[in-house]
This record gives structure tokens, sequence and C-alpha cells, in this order.
């Protein structure tokens, strides 16, 4: 029988890696891998505060896993019911789950896309890159220092408080570049963001082509009444969860980014791509502070994504695997 381990990785950070709610100059994620019959998986985890996940919370969940027969599971079918008498948080599974897909695959002789059913990543992916809240002072430099403009698309992460300023300074110094805006649930009710999308429009150079859940998950009718008057397509994420009702998502946004850490595993994230295509809405798959072991991961099913951004291993300093390479703006797998 396959023998596991979980082991935690630290993570430094290549600068403050700042949303509307909270910051931080490192991370740490932890590192499944499964070994057996002359093959090995491996999968990362990356904790997530907004769902109370933390690595010691993991930690402990893998232990309980063990205890009760981890090792025994040599199948998806039993990896399963394991975890349907035992849950875990989403991270953790989505790792454990990603490294038994790696594992069988490989027996199998196989790629992870094509053993998992799916179309072939292309040769190159392009991701968009994120710009953590910062003042607008440190705007310039910063994306010069990161070599921003080579990607197709930005990322800005944004508050209520200074959401505003710091759009007027990206676009003043990339005027016309498409920008991906996201709140992380900052804004408090529609009227109040409608106010900040009706002077941002007045800003220029300001090419704002996506909205990002703006608005917390619990203000679905809020959600409803913004989606035809924001002016900007909107997805959702963090309004995605196990009980979401696709119908209702398709009348309060545009699009949905799935993540596989918050979805809890490779099936689950297609099972959500496929569905957010289904429903209309425009499918983008992105990540957390990852190294390249969870964005190769997501790299297998990419092909079922309109949208990328999978840039978690640009933030990371020092990317400890070597698993994806970036250039001019787009992944490939090495």
């Amino acid at each position: 029988m396959p023998a596991w381990t979980l082991t935690s990785l630290e993570l430094p950070l290549r600068f403050v890696w700042k949303i509307s709610r909270n910051a931080s100059t490192a991370k740490t994620n932890l590192i499944a891998e499964v070994a057996g019959r002359g093959h090995t998986g491996r999968g990362e985890a990356a904790p997530n505060v907004r769902y109370a996940e933390s690595p010691e919370l993991l930690a402990e969940q893998f232990g309980a896993l063990q205890a009760a027969g981890l090792e025994q599971a040599e199948n998806l079918e039993d990896f399963d019911a394991l975890l349907g008498a035992h849950p875990v948080a989403h991270a953790l599974s989505f790792a454990l789950e990603a490294a038994l897909v790696q594992w069988l695959a490989a027996r199998a002789g196989q790629p992870v896309w094509q053993w998992l059913g799916v179309p072939p990543p292309a040769a190159a992916t392009p991701t968009a890159f994120t710009l953590p809240i910062m003042p607008p002072g440190e705007v310039a430099a910063f994306l010069a220092a990161q070599r921003a403009a080579r990607f197709q698309l930005l990322k800005v992460k944004v508050d209520a408080a200074g959401g505003l300023d710091l759009l007027r300074e990206v676009a003043r110094v990339l005027p016309g570049h498409a920008l991906l805006v996201d709140g992380n649930e900052a804004w408090a009710d529609a009227d109040g963001l409608l106010q900040f999308l009706a002077q941002a429009r007045a800003v220029p150079g300001l090419h704002m082509a996506l909205l990002e859940q703006p608005l917390p998950a619990a203000r679905a009718a809020d959600y409803h009444y913004l989606r035809p008057r924001a002016g900007v397509p909107l997805l959702a994420d963090e309004s995605v969860t196990d009980a979401a009702d696709f119908e209702d998502i398709a009348r309060q946004f545009h699009g949905v980014n799935v993540k596989l850490m918050k979805a809890g595993g490779l099936r689950r994230g297609i099972e959500l791509l496929r569905r957010t295509r289904a429903h209309g809405l425009r499918p983008m798959l992105g990540c957390m502070v990852e190294t390249s072991l969870g964005i190769a991961a997501a790299l297998q099913i990419s092909a079922l994504a309109d949208v990328h951004d999978l840039d978690g291993i640009l933030i990371v300093q020092n990317e400890p695997f070597g698993l994806v390479r970036e250039e001019a703006g787009a992944l490939r797998l090495t």
C-alpha cells in the first residue's frame, strides 16, 4: 500500500501581499506526497484564513486521516469514502487528491489531464499578474520592477478606501491596459460600489475589463441589483461555495473564478468550470499564493477556462520546484 507524508513549507514572498482582508510577507503551505509501486505523487495545500484554514489545522486533519486508514485508499472511490467519513479543509482535500491523481496517472502511464478526461493544456497559457494593495506612490516602481506590462491582463487588488487612487495611478502608468479589479468583498453594498464605478469611468486611461467579488458573498440581493447596472462583467469568487445555486449565480454574475484550493480537488474544479460554462458564465481558473506544484496541477485542467489567473508562483521568492516557467506573460509546464 502507498505511504503518505505531509510536510510544511515556509515561503517568503517577493513583496508584501496585501488584499482588503489582510497582508503578509510569507506563507506557510503544506506538501502532500504519496509513494509506492515505483511512483510518487505530490500535491500542495495553501491554507486560506477566509475559510478558517491554518497549517496547524491541516496537519491535525492529516494525522486523523492517517489514523483512519489513508494508506489503504489506493483509488479515488476509497479516497472519497474516507473523506466522506472524515471531512477535511478544502485546501488539504485538494493537496491529497492532486497527489493521488498524479500517482494513479503515473501508474497508468498517462499525463494527468488525459487520466482526468479533459482536453490538453495549451503549450503556453497566458496568466494575469496581480498588483497587491499599496500606496499609489509605489505603483510606478512596482510595475517597472515586475515588468508588469508583459502580462495581457493585470489584476489589481483594491479596497473601498483607496481603490480609486490605486487604479488612477495604474491607469496613468499603463493607460489602456486591461485590468481585472478584485475587491475581495471590500464594499458594503451595491450603491456604494456603483458610486465607485461611476468615478472610475471618469479616470483617463482606465480599462476595467473585469470586476471580481466586490461585495460580500452574503449580499446576493445587492448582486442581483448590481449585475445589470455595473457596466463591467462581474466575476464570482467567494460567492461560489459547495452549496452554490448556479442558476442564481448566473443572475448575480457574468463569470466565476474557480480556485482548486477552494474547490477541494481537481475533479470538483472540473465540475465547477463545466457548470460555469453550462450556465452561460465565463469560466476563470485562479489560484492562491502557491508554488509551481499547485500551479502545475491547475494547468492540467486549464483548457476548461477562458481566463487564467495563475500567478501564485510569481509572488513566491525562490520558488522551490521549477515545474512551471513564465515567459512573456504565459505559463509553460517544464
